[in-house]
């Protein structure tokens, strides 16, 4: 049964049924048709003086902490009404550990003191909790923040107390890893990181977040990752091999062709597609919620359409178009396809969206087209390909015989 809405003067209300629960999850509705969850923690009352009548009166301590999750104030589609669902769920996850956090501080049965904590077990310990669609990313910055260590710093190889962590540490693993990564690699990796050392400085595990003011620069108008040529993707369609995964092929090409990411392309389903209008619209998992432009409309050719083929049966529109592995298992898939195919470029899922990108705007399309294409919310993100067609426009003429006069 959904919950009803007891909205009060300040556009808020509280989803807790329970009256002992503290904290009590809430939302708070705003303009952009969402809500924002928190927890409302009751921490008690202290006695104090009245300044006009100079009596005494109890006055309530709350605490208000908002966990920067959000809900569709009025789900349209299926997709929003799941994820509605899934952040509610996560949401009342995050409530119940915070209560037995206070209970554990007021009954004083905490099984270890915070100065004694291993920050690798408690980054493991939030990835273990972790239900966002970025976990992969966050499980790769413990990964390298581990190897950094092993490499730079053995002595805290297996064991590191959050407040060892300093500033010239974070300069020097910012450092680290970009030397290791590619493209943009080292920041998202590092973003990751943060997001872990502010949870632990919000939950007061770390004093002093060592990572405030330490950034890891990319220029994001240069696309670092490799592009496939029209030559290249032709190798790829005339490449094919024993036990190949017809689900892995399909989808890549579909990515080349219509420049849609891997998160997207492994939740199309046929309901997405509108056969009669030859048109595929879905909401992009990377900007969904947050931006204008999340949603995406790709007029489909007749290649395209036989890509996506048709249900098992017309009742099963739900049914996922691409029927993949693991990201793991889909890029081990590619790496193996592309090495069977003499291509010697490091190729990643992501390289299709590039690929696509640069290879129409080579062929003439316009800026403006492209941007859509891709639901980029603005040209900014766009311009970076304009500035590949430039390079490679200079590389062909310079391929040319030198000119001597």
């Amino acid at each position: 049964m959904a919950t009803r809405k007891n909205y009060r003067a300040d556009n808020t209300y509280i989803i807790s049924t329970d009256n002992t629960d503290n904290p009590k999850l809430g939302a708070k509705v705003l303009s952009d048709g969402r809500e924002s969850l928190f927890l409302d923690h009751y921490l008690g009352f202290s006695i104090s003086i009245s300044s006009n009548t100079g009596k005494e009166y109890k006055r309530v301590n709350n605490k208000r902490e908002y966990l920067k999750l959000y809900l569709w104030q009025a789900p349209r589609t299926p997709l929003e009404r799941q994820q509605n669902k899934e952040t509610l769920e996560l949401a009342k996850k995050i409530r119940f550990e915070r209560e037995q956090e206070m209970k554990a501080g007021e009954l004083g049965y905490r099984l270890e003191k915070k100065d004694n904590i291993n920050f690798l077990d408690y980054f493991q310990n939030y990835i273990d909790n972790y239900q966002k669609k970025d976990i992969r990313v966050i499980m790769m910055a413990l990964g390298k923040f581990k190897s950094f260590l092993s490499e730079k710093h053995p002595v805290y190889a297996n064991f590191i107390k959050p407040n060892n962590l300093n500033r010239d540490l974070m300069l020097e693993f910012v450092e680290y890893l970009q030397s290791i990564c590619v493209g943009e690699g080292a920041h998202t990796i590092f973003q990751r990181f943060k997001k872990v050392v502010k949870y632990a400085e919000e939950h007061d595990v770390i004093h002093k977040n060592p990572c405030n003011g330490i950034t890891c620069k990319i220029d994001d108008q240069v696309i670092k990752k490799d592009i496939l040529s029209i030559e290249e993707i032709e190798m790829l369609l005339n490449t094919h091999y024993q036990d190949q995964n017809p689900d892995i092929r399909r989808a890549f090409i579909f990515c080349l062709y219509t420049g849609i990411r891997f998160c997207d392309v492994v939740e199309l389903r046929f309901s997405n597609v509108d056969y009669s209008n030859r048109l595929l619209s879905f909401e992009q998992n990377k900007t969904s919620g947050h931006s204008k432009a999340s949603n995406v409309v790709i007029p489909l050719n007749d290649g395209l359409i036989s890509l996506i083929g048709h249900p098992s049966s017309p009742d099963n529109m739900d049914e996922v178009i691409f029927k993949l592995p693991s990201h793991t298992m889909c890029l081990k898939a590619l790496r193996h396809w592309t090495a069977r195919a003499g291509i010697t470029k490091h190729i990643t899922w992501h390289c299709a969206r590039h690929s696509f990108a640069v290879n129409i705007l080579n062929n003439g399309a316009n800026i403006k087209t492209v941007s859509s294409l891709l639901g980029h919310s603005g040209l900014k993100h766009t311009e970076k390909y304009t500035r590949a067609v430039d390079k490679l426009k200079e590389d062909a003429i310079n391929s040319l015989p030198e000119l001597k006069l």
